[in-house]
């Protein structure tokens, strides 16, 4: 079982963290066929920061993993990255702010 009590679920292929974020993919899917978002992708990892050497040692870039991203017509076409939350973590709240700073992206939270 997991930390935060989600099930993992698989829709289209993709396995999603929870329930609530496979439920939202359906969801969105549904826009697009309506033709009110376009160009929907699943997990697009943003770099936030660079690799680094720390104590003689190499350290990955750190990285967000964005539950969704797409363009929404209804605010005239603009791109939208968004997570669902159910918990927000020190983690996330950290990389939410880095989106912003390195990005200028807001994160969407559903």
């Amino acid at each position: 079982m997991s930390k935060y009590a989600n099930k993992k679920t698989l829709v289209d292929g993709v396995w999603f963290d929870s329930k609530k974020e496979a439920a939202r993919y359906q969801d969105l899917k549904l826009l697009q066929a309506a033709k009110i978002i376009r160009n929907l992708m699943v997990q697009q990892v943003f770099e936030l920061a660079p690799s680094i050497i720390i104590n003689g040692r190499k350290r990955p870039p750190l990285r967000y993993k964005a539950d969704f991203t797409y363009f929404d017509d209804r605010q005239g076409g603009g791109f939208v990255v968004e997570d669902v939350k159910g918990f927000r973590t020190e983690g996330y709240r950290i990389k939410r702010h880095l989106m912003k700073t390195e990005h200028d992206i807001e994160v969407l939270e559903t």
